[in-house]
């Protein structure tokens, strides 16, 4: 049974191509900083201090990747082959989106915040 590319589908893998698109374009960050900025943007969206990213977000990412790295994920590709690999190949293709937008969001959020630069009291 071939899968199938609903509506939903195709547009989510067509805001996948969109997020790797604009990665790639001159100045965009690179996967070294998206990747840095993942404890700033996780403790923001905990404190409140980033509302771009709200806990129940955090919490799908997060779960995506135990998803993706649990041993007991291996279980249906044990009885299910390619079957079972597809569930895996729908979550990384998300969670690879979700990176995608969500860090581009908040270094962009960073980068319009105001830099407060304390003076040292004069002696």
């Amino acid at each position: 049974m071939a899968p199938r590319f609903g509506p939903q589908r195709l547009a989510a893998l067509r805001a996948l191509w969109r997020a790797i698109a604009q990665g790639r374009r001159p100045g965009a960050p690179g996967l070294g900083a998206r990747l840095a900025a993942l404890p700033r943007m996780a403790a923001g969206a905990m404190s409140g201090r980033y509302p771009g990213l709200t806990r129940g977000r955090l919490a799908l990412l997060v779960g995506a990747v135990v998803f993706l790295a649990s041993p007991l994920d291996l279980i249906p590709e044990m009885f299910m082959s390619v079957v079972g690999l597809v569930d895996d190949a729908v979550v990384a293709l998300w969670l690879a989106g979700a990176f995608l937008v969500e860090t581009q969001r908040f270094l962009e959020w960073e980068r319009a915040r105001p830099v407060i630069v304390e003076q040292a009291p004069a002696a």
